[in-house]
């Protein structure tokens, strides 16, 4: 299978249906696959250069049963709306209407159709994750099973609430309420870690938080096991173990389809920090090509933190500053002025954020406990671990620690500078 989709994948998009055929030399299931993974990658969202699909696709899909609309039942649920739609499935709010008790769920069902084995396996792989993780900050698993026509579907908790990103801005979360927040963030995906999963897909919009302040971690959807045994850590080819993501998020590892580790988090972790600080990504990437994610991800740096402060955000065509995205509004949002952010992100948080961003997994954080861990320090005001040990950083750290025995000691100083002179006078 990574064969043929290498192969599509270096052809122009006009031909890659005529020659899927050729390349999977009969071999039909081959064929369903990969037009498979193309079509409901692409229509997640989600990087794959996928083309349309073919007509036998369509026509298959067009004979499966219609999927459910609001009202309709599943299991001991109503459907009350439609909340999302991605590459595998609906996610619908619904209601509880049987076992004696009222409960308020989101249900996700596999679309009509695409029960592939691939996209089968990773349905019920996020379902065995979120049956595995038990953490206040991680969406719940309520209940599973299967529609009338064999549909699989789970019920998880229903979060109100809207993305970290937007949550910090629409509150105008200054820089320490985000790196607090953000910690839940690192503590969730750190559990998920030590329970053998890595996400692999984290970004703002995969992590809603309450109008109480409670962020929640969704969307296991291509979370990966790391557990030697079991069904659902059957090993997976590079091309469909990593190149399933979204490319302004994804680790170079991801997009260049190396084998995971939980480095991969930790660097899409790095992601969106920076973009909670500053409002910006550290890469834009200008097209959907693979070279053009790779040009982007791979092979450019990202400015520091505070620099980033202090440009405008760029128009849809990446020609001219966006006026409705300047610094002035950045900082606004962050309950600050653009000189005063800039200077609130220069030197600790600088070093954290391009620490998480290395290029080289080896390079980063060994874990999201440590990013954390340096993130903590620098909100208590210590010497952060990703920058480089001198006698004047460890100095500007205890002066800015102490400030009150600093300011006691140089007036000490003082008085007996002042009083040697008196003598001498």
């Amino acid at each position: 299978m990574e064969r043929v989709l290498r192969a599509l994948l270096a052809l122009p998009s006009e031909r890659r249906t005529t020659e899927l055929a050729a390349l999977c030399a009969g071999e039909e299931w081959l064929q369903r696959e990969v037009e498979a993974l193309l079509r409901h990658e692409a229509a997640a969202e989600r990087f794959l250069l996928a083309p349309a699909a073919p007509a036998e696709a369509t026509s298959a899909a067009d004979s499966a049963p219609a999927d459910p609309l609001p009202g309709q039942r599943i299991g001991p649920y109503r459907l009350e709306r439609r909340i999302a739609s991605g590459g595998m499935g609906d996610v619908f709010m619904a209601r509880r209407v049987e076992g004696g008790f009222e409960q308020v769920a989101a249900i996700k069902l596999m679309h009509a159709g695409t029960h592939t084995r691939e996209l089968l396996r990773r349905f019920q792989q996020e379902r065995q994750a979120l049956a595995q993780l038990s953490h206040a900050n991680i969406a719940r698993l309520l209940d599973g099973g299967a529609t009338a026509d064999g549909r699989p579907y789970f019920a998880m908790e229903f979060v109100e609430g809207v993305s970290i990103a937007e949550y910090c801005d629409a509150h105008r979360y200054t820089v320490r309420q985000r790196l607090e927040l953000f910690l839940k963030v690192c503590d969730a995906v750190h559990y998920a870690h030590r329970n053998l999963i890595i996400h692999r897909d984290l970004k703002p919009a995969n992590i809603l938080t309450t109008p109480a302040g409670q962020p929640v971690l969704l969307d296991f959807g291509i979370a990966k096991f790391l557990a030697p045994e079991g069904p659902l850590a059957a090993p997976e080819t590079a091309l469909t173990d990593a190149r399933w993501m979204t490319p302004e998020y994804a680790s170079p590892e991801q997009v260049l389809g190396a084998p995971l580790t939980t480095a991969c988090d930790v660097y899409s972790l790095g992601v969106i920090l920076y973009e909670l600080l500053t409002g910006h990504r550290p890469y834009r990437v200008q097209g959907p090509s693979l070279l053009e994610v790779e040009r982007a991800v791979c092979g450019s740096e990202p400015q520091r933190p505070s620099t980033a402060v202090t440009r405008s955000l760029l128009t849809a065509d990446g020609e001219v500053p966006n006026p409705a995205l300047t610094p002035e509004l950045m900082s606004a949002r962050r309950s600050s002025t653009p000189r005063l952010l800039a200077q609130s992100l220069r030197g600790d948080l600088d070093s954290v954020i391009l620490m998480a961003l290395q290029k080289e997994p080896d390079r980063r954080y060994r874990g999201v406990d440590a990013l954390a861990d340096d993130i903590r320090r620098h909100l208590a005001g210590v010497p952060v671990l990703a920058r480089r040990a001198t006698w004047a950083y460890y100095a500007q750290r205890f002066l800015r620690r102490n400030r009150v025995v600093a300011s006691a000691v140089g007036l000490a100083v003082l008085a007996l500078l002042g009083g040697t002179a008196t003598t001498l006078w």
